[in-house]
C-alpha cells in the first residue's frame, strides 16, 4: 500500500487520498514505508526516471558508504546479512530498491515539482508539475540537503580549455589518465576523487580553501562514527570530540603539516551547529604524504581560472588539464515551495534538529537534519505517527473536498 488512491478529472487535477512526498530518495521511501505501516498511504512525486537518482545518476563509481551499515538503514528492513560492512554504491541502490518493491512503493516518475502553495480557502496543497497538479492535506518535502550541485562562479572558468566537471557528473579518474586535475574541495568528495585519479596515473592538485577535520574510518578496528555515538550517550560533546582528535592525531599524524588544517571546533560539534561532515580517511591521507596528491592551502581560493591553468589569491599560478568541482550540494526547496518561511534561504528548516520535521498546515520535512541517515530514519518514524493521528480514511468531509476541486 506504497501509493494513495488518486482521483482524476480532466484537467489533470488530481486528489490525493493521503499525504504528497516530494522526492523518491531514501528520505521519500523511508516516509512512505512508515506511512505504510501506519496504514497511511502515499503518493511520491520524482522528478527524475528512477528511485535514488542522486545515487544512481549522480555518484562516482569507487563510491561505498562512509558509515557501517546499520547506521544506514531505512525503518522496518535492515540490508541482507551478506552486505559488507561498507556497502558499495550499487549494493545501496539495490537495497532501495528492494525496500520500495517490500512496501508496494511505486511513485510517479517524470514528474518535476514546479510550485507548492498552500490554498488557503480550501485548506489544501497544491503541488503542480509540468503537466499535472495534485491535491491533498499534507504535503512532505523529502528532496533533501543534497538536491542540486553547488557550482561556484569562478572567474574566467567558462574561457578553460579543458574539461570542467562536477563531482555529480564525476565517473572514474579513467577519462583522466595522465593528466593535471585542479580539484577544487577537500571534503569526502574531494578527497575521494583526488584518490581515485591517482589510481588512473592522473597528477591531482587539491585546492583547500577552509579548515577541514581528517578522521580515520575506524578506530581499533571499530567505526570512528560508531565509537562516537556510543560516547555520546556516555560524556559531554567536547570531551567526546577531545578523545576523538587525540587518537586522530595517533593514527594518522599532524595534518596540518600537509596542508589540511584543522578547524578550532571539534568534528562533532562542528557537523552538529554547521552540518560539515568530517572526512573519514579511505587512502587519500597517505597519498597526500607521499606527493601523489598535491595540496593546495589557499585560503583565499582561486582568483581566476585561464584557458590553460589557474591563478591563485597569493600569486600561484598552475597549468592544468582539467577541473572537478567538488563542491558539494545544495537544498532546492526555496525553487518550488511558494509562501513558506519555515525555510531559510539556503532551503534548510529554521527550526534545528530534532524539531525541525514538522512546520503548519500540514507541511513536513525529511532529510534535513544534516544527520545522514539516522536522522532520516528518526524524520520519517516521526511524521508517519503525527499523520496517522489526523487520518481519516473516507472521510465524509475530504469527499465533498473531491467534488470541489472537481467544479472549480
Amino acid at each position: 500500500m506504497g501509493s494513495s488512491k488518486l482521483h482524476q478529472n480532466d484537467a489533470n487535477c488530481v486528489w490525493v487520498d493521503g499525504p504528497v512526498i516530494v522526492g523518491a530518495g531514501p528520505s521519500g521511501l523511508a516516509t512512505s514505508a512508515c506511512l505504510t505501516q501506519q496504514g497511511v498511504p502515499s503518493l511520491i512525486l520524482e522528478k527524475s526516471d528512477c528511485l535514488a537518482s542522486l545515487w544512481q545518476l549522480r555518484t562516482y563509481d569507487r563510491l561505498k558508504l562512509h558509515l557501517p551499515k546499520q547506521f544506514c538503514e531505512l525503518p522496518l528492513l535492515g540490508f541482507p546479512h551478506n552486505f559488507p560492512k561498507y556497502p558499495t554504491k550499487h549494493q545501496f541502490i539495490s537495497y532501495l530498491e528492494s525496500y520500495a518493491g517490500h512496501f508496494s512503493i511505486q511513485p510517479r516518475f517524470n514528474q518535476a515539482v514546479q510550485s507548492a502553495d498552500y490554498d488557503h480557502i480550501l485548506g489544501f496543497w497544491r503541488v503542480k508539475t509540468q503537466d499535472s497538479e495534485y491535491i491533498s492535506r499534507w504535503l512532505i518535502t523529502a528532496t533533501g540537503e543534497n538536491a542540486e550541485p553547488v557550482i561556484p562562479d569562478i572567474p574566467g572558468i567558462n574561457k578553460f580549455n579543458g574539461p570542467v566537471v562536477h563531482t555529480s557528473s564525476y565517473k572514474s579518474g579513467s577519462e583522466f589518465k595522465n593528466q593535471r586535475v585542479l580539484v577544487i574541495g577537500c571534503g569526502n568528495s574531494g578527497m575521494e576523487v583526488s584518490l581515485d585519479l591517482c589510481r588512473y596515473n592522473a597528477i591531482p592538485h587539491m585546492v583547500v580553501r577552509n579548515t577541514v577535520h581528517v578522521l580515520p574510518r575506524e578506530m581499533f578496528g571499530f567505526s570512528t562514527f560508531g565509537i562516537a555515538m556510543a560516547l555520546i550517550k556516555w560524556f559531554p560533546l567536547w570531551l567526546v570530540d577531545k578523545f576523538l582528535l587525540l587518537v586522530a592525531n595517533f593514527i594518522l599524524g599532524n595534518t596540518d603539516q600537509v596542508g589540511l588544517r584543522r578547524p578550532k571546533t571539534g568534528p562533532i560539534e562542528l557537523k552538529n551547529v554547521t552540518g560539515k561532515t568530517p572526512v573519514l580517511d579511505v587512502g587519500a591521507l597517505s597519498q597526500i604524504k607521499s606527493g601523489e596528491i598535491k595540496v593546495f592551502q589557499v585560503m583565499e581560493g582561486v582568483k581566476e581560472i585561464t584557458g590553460n591553468g589557474a591563478k591563485f589569491m597569493d600569486g600561484q599560478e598552475k597549468e592544468i588539464d582539467s577541473i572537478i568541482l567538488a563542491t558539494g550540494y545544495k537544498s532546492n526547496v526555496p525553487t518550488w515551495l511558494k509562501g513558506c518561511d519555515f525555510f531559510n534561504k539556503d532551503g534548510m528548516p529554521k527550526t534545528p534538529f530534532p524539531n525541525g520535521w514538522k512546520a503548519e498546515k500540514g507541511l513536513y520535512t525529511v532529510g534535513f537534519t544534516r544527520r545522514g541517515l539516522l536522522g532520516t530514519a528518526s524524520d520519517a518514524v516521526k511524521i508517519a505517527r503525527d499523520i496517522a493521528r489526523q487520518w481519516r480514511p473516507n472521510d465524509s468531509c475530504s469527499n465533498s473536498h473531491v467534488i470541489l476541486l472537481k467544479e472549480t
